[in-house]
């Protein structure tokens, strides 16, 4: 109603993820809170946490963004590509449920301490997701590249389970679980 307040909006059915904001001192989506579950009372709305705020409810998410640029979020491989479609058996293709839903809202990473803290180092949930989304694609041929790529202690150690991460998740994803499955993978090809 206030045509002064700038924030994000777009899609108003939590697929684009554009209106994560903090309500009530939780992370969530905009579009997809109810006033009726908030419980009545003031309604206290602020921006994402712990990211540099543009404007009133508009945080700064060219951070958030770039690091999940850099775990190069597509397919790579080395063999030709083939006449038709990279084939997936149905198991390897249920490998990845849990995994590519996510829409990138940011809620996880800007609700978790180790990001707060280290935001310029570690990639923080979201795009540690995406990261073994991409690890444990079978089509995928770089799994070894892209475990190197997070050997680092901050890129991929700084996570502690807080499990902010996926308390938070409007599409109730569990980025936790797949940041210690990256760790399992790195420890699994050092023996």
């Amino acid at each position: 109603m206030d045509s002064t307040l700038t924030f994000r909006r777009s899609c108003r059915e939590g697929v684009c993820g554009s209106c994560a904001m903090n309500i009530n001192g939780r992370n969530t989506l905009a579009c997809t809170k109810g006033i009726d579950e908030l419980g009545g009372g003031a309604i206290t709305i602020s921006p994402l946490p712990s990211q540099p705020v543009l404007k009133d409810l508009v945080p700064d998410l060219n951070n958030f963004m770039a690091q999940y640029a850099a775990i190069q979020p597509y397919l790579q491989t080395q063999t030709p590509e083939p006449d038709g479609e990279w084939r997936q058996s149905p198991e390897e293709r249920a490998k990845l449920d849990g995994l590519y839903e996510c829409i990138l809202c940011a809620c996880c990473s800007t609700s978790c301490p180790s990001y707060w803290w280290n935001g310029d180092r570690y990639y923080g949930p979201a795009a540690l997701l995406q990261a073994y989304r991409w690890i444990s694609d079978s089509r995928d041929e770089n799994q070894g590249e892209r475990l190197d790529a997070l050997e680092d202690p901050f890129k991929l150690y700084r996570c502690h389970t807080i499990m902010n991460c996926a308390q938070v998740c409007p599409k109730g994803l569990n980025p936790a679980k797949a940041i210690a499955e990256i760790k399992k993978l790195m420890v699994e090809r050092k023996l």
